[in-house]
């Protein structure tokens, strides 16, 4: 089932295009990050398929519109800083949201001990960390059980041990068979947490799909010899091989496991062939991911 499909969302700001003829689809299941740097166009996807902002062009739907022009109650929300009470305790501010959402009966005790907050349901939010407080946040989110679970920078501003917190808390609530739909610049988190990825840059999408296939730690092999297209057959099919590209009169061999240069002159040199050029490195997140918004 498609969870959230958008069709050439635009929003722009006077002269500022926020967002231009943006697609994407979400499938149920998926935990889908959208990546890129601030003033990318995150938020304002967000909110436009939230209902908070109005598209200048383009439209969206939600469930495959099995519940009509009113999908909300089947969503929940997390939108930049968390509000709540001071004053009142995790539960009870938990229980004002449950009452202004009219969910009878909602399984305060359970939301709290999911998020790993049932030991401080009597302590005041004011006395909460910032990392408490966001997971609340994301409690409130699933009053009413909604279907899916859209985030706004989930992690931002937290310490290391808060964002563990709360990428723990995301993956959980995803095992529970949840969608989410989460707005990140923090390249790492996308890559632990999420299933898929869209990456935006100036409002435009840049690369989507399985987070494996747009953002790797694949393992890059040069290889060189006299006869490239034998060197490129000796290799065609070897183990935990992903592709193989070709320049500079060299192959680059991506592997999705790691393997020992010895392997693979062992390999050429049994096959008859003399390797000239050999070198191993590590493919970074980091760099791909600048190579991909650098380049549009």
């Amino acid at each position: 089932m498609i969870i959230l499909q958008t069709r050439g969302l635009s929003k722009s700001y006077g002269r500022i295009q926020a967002l231009s003829s943006l697609d994407l689809t979400v499938r149920q299941g998926m935990i889908y990050g959208i990546l890129g740097p601030n003033g990318s166009g995150k938020t304002t996807t967000l909110g436009i398929v939230l209902g908070v902002i109005n598209a200048g062009a383009g439209d969206y739907t939600w469930f495959e519109d099995q519940y009509g022009k009113n999908p909300r109650k089947k969503l929940g929300a997390l939108l930049e800083t968390p509000n709540f009470y001071p004053y009142l305790s995790g539960e009870d501010n938990l229980r004002l949201v449950a009452h202004i959402k009219k969910i009878k009966d909602p399984d305060i005790p359970g939301l709290l001990r999911l998020v790993n907050l049932l030991q401080r349901k009597d302590s005041g939010f004011r006395t909460y960390s910032l990392g408490m407080k966001q997971r609340l946040a994301i409690a409130a989110s699933l009053i009413g059980d909604p279907e899916a679970i859209v985030l706004d920078e989930p992690t931002n501003g937290l310490d290391p041990q808060g964002i563990a917190e709360v990428r723990e808390t995301i993956l959980q609530i995803a095992a529970g068979g949840k969608t989410i739909i989460m707005a990140s610049h923090i390249l790492d988190e996308v890559e632990k947490t999420c299933t898929h990825v869209g990456i935006l840059k100036s409002g435009q999408l840049l690369a989507s799909g399985p987070v494996g296939a747009i953002l790797s730690n694949d393992v890059l092999i040069e290889l060189g010899a006299d006869d490239l297209p034998r060197l490129r057959e000796i290799f065609a099919n070897f183990p935990d091989l992903k592709k193989i590209e070709e320049g500079s009169g060299k192959l680059i061999l991506h592997f999705s496991a790691d393997i020992s240069a010895q392997q693979l002159n062992k390999a050429a040199f049994e096959a008859g062939l003399v390797l000239t050029h050999l070198v191993k490195r590590q493919q970074s997140l980091e760099k791909q991911f600048l190579e991909i918004t650098r380049s549009a």
